[in-house]
């Protein structure tokens, strides 16, 4: 697993979706011609399946704020204007230095109610029929027993993985992308540190892992500050 974006990287990220920086298209104005509004038109063709995912590629930096609808319109409104050269409605020089702030506090609020809701999850997941909770508080429910070796924390380890959030949103998967991945233990969250030794090769089993065994507060693209994590993992092999 990668470790976790800074905030300085999730805001630069949103930066680029509101042109922020020195030399963007258009210039601060009163006003100017509105850019045509945004549609929302089904890909077709390759280029367009491409252009779809340059937009949810950029949306996972802006998914940790929690936007409503209406704030998100602004953002593309911002987006829409910059690349297309239309005249800016509001002055970047001016704005553009608040948004670090803006985003740090709206990812501290969202990261406050996640908190809430993953502690009650990982409470009915713990209630599961056959689950174990460690000390340190990961839900594990073995699903395959191994057969083989069980690997320390120094082990580097072959798995195939599915990650969901605790609405079964998948945001990584090597069994998705259909290649089995490598880790050191030593190198990825600790939940999957100490949660990959109680599996043996062979064997496969659903870790819940608790916030501050994941990403913690600040999150990551496309996982919420305080989120707690489901992981189906298969253990393959030890290296």
């Amino acid at each position: 697993m990668r470790t976790a974006l800074s905030t300085t990287l999730l805001v630069a990220a949103s930066c680029v979706l509101i042109a922020c920086g020195e030399g963007a298209p258009g210039g601060a104005g009163s006003g100017g011609s509105s850019s045509a509004p945004i549609s929302g038109g089904v890909p077709e063709t390759d280029d367009q399946r491409i252009l779809n995912a340059l937009g949810q590629a950029l949306a996972q930096n802006l998914m940790p704020a929690g936007l409503t609808a209406d704030e998100l319109a602004y953002v593309q409104r911002g987006l829409s204007d910059a690349v297309l050269g239309e005249d800016a409605l509001v002055e970047l020089n001016e704005f553009g230095p608040q948004i670090q702030g803006f985003m740090e506090a709206r990812v501290a609020v969202a990261s406050e109610g996640e908190l809430e809701l993953a502690n009650a999850f990982i409470e009915e997941q713990a209630a599961m029929d056959g689950a174990v909770r460690t000390d340190s508080g990961i839900v594990i429910m073995e699903m395959t027993a191994g057969t083989g070796a069980t690997p320390t924390a120094d082990d580097t380890v072959q798995v195939h993985y599915h990650g969901t959030l605790r609405d079964g949103t998948v945001f990584d998967s090597s069994v998705t992308r259909g290649e089995p991945a490598t880790f050191p233990l030593s190198g990825v969250i600790p939940c999957w540190t100490e949660g990959l030794q109680q599996i043996a090769v062979g064997g496969k089993s659903t870790l819940v892992c608790p916030p501050d065994l994941a990403y913690g507060p600040q999150g990551r693209p496309g996982i919420p500050g305080n989120a707690a994590l489901v992981f189906e993992v298969e253990l393959l092999s030890i290296e």
